[in-house]
């Protein structure tokens, strides 16, 4: 069985607020023909109520 290094403790590769990046996101995507500036504020917009909604449910019940 591999044991945790408590040392080095495990942190995300994603800013503070954020579920899914849009970095992430965009690569799975396929090319985008409209305006990505768009796509990216939508995207965001969505993904930061998403992250509220996971803190509102942990602290609420």
């Amino acid at each position: 069985m591999k044991t945790l290094d408590t040392n080095h403790p495990i942190a995300p590769d994603r800013k503070p607020g954020v579920c899914i990046s849009w970095e992430d996101k965009r690569r799975e995507l396929a090319e985008i023909k409209g305006d990505e500036a768009l796509v990216r504020k939508v995207w965001e917009d969505a993904d930061a109520l998403g992250y509220v909604y996971i803190w509102h449910c942990l602290v609420s019940f």
